[in-house]
């Protein structure tokens, strides 16, 4: 599972088995149909290796649906910030509905 920061502040999600090919993919834009072709250059800014290539799939559905800030915490380590931006986006949610 890797997370790509692209040349808009954007960050592409996405898994693989073979990281360093999937780059190769994404920087030298081989696919002009993918999401990082015209947001390129690209950062690698977070990557982790699966044993189980389920696992890999449910963490990269997890984290395509985070917001950016959530994203941001877990490149930059800042895990134990997880739970807060959780709980903050599920605040603004309900009290949103309240209006």
């Amino acid at each position: 599972m890797y997370i790509l920061q692209c040349n808009n502040g954007s960050y592409y999600v996405g898994i693989t088995n073979d990281l360093e090919r999937r780059l190769y993919e994404h920087i030298n834009g081989i696919n002009d149909k993918a999401f990082t072709f015209d947001k390129r250059p690209l950062k690698l800014v977070f990557h982790y290796r699966f044993d189980n290539v389920n696992d890999a799939i449910n963490f990269e559905k997890q984290i395509k649906g985070w917001r950016k800030e959530k994203k941001e915490a877990l490149v930059n380590g800042d895990w134990h910030m997880l739970p807060d931006l959780s709980r903050t986006s599920k605040n603004k949610i309900t009290n949103t509905k309240k209006l």
